[in-house]
């Protein structure tokens, strides 16, 4: 996951709407069915994938009070807790 790509597609949530994210997620699982992709293809596609759920969880918290900051902050500690263990 990379942090910038998770605060830009935040922005992105909070100027359009969550549904668009989504819809770009199903539409990018639906694609990881192409059996000619390679897995570097499928690794760049999981990586999107990954970075989507982040920004949604990351919206969810701001929406629920959290400083856009803390709450980027507080994910990114998340994951990098859950990669340590």
């Amino acid at each position: 996951m990379k942090l910038p790509v998770i605060k830009h597609l935040t922005s992105f949530i909070e100027e359009n709407d969550q549904d668009y994210i989504i819809e770009t997620i199903e539409t990018l699982e639906a694609l990881t069915e192409v059996p000619s992709l390679k897995d570097e293809e499928l690794d760049v596609i999981g990586e999107l994938i990954s970075n989507m759920y982040g920004a949604i969880e990351v919206d969810k918290m701001i929406k629920a009070g959290t400083p856009r900051k803390e709450a980027l902050n507080n994910f990114m500690q998340r994951v990098l807790g859950s990669i340590d263990k």
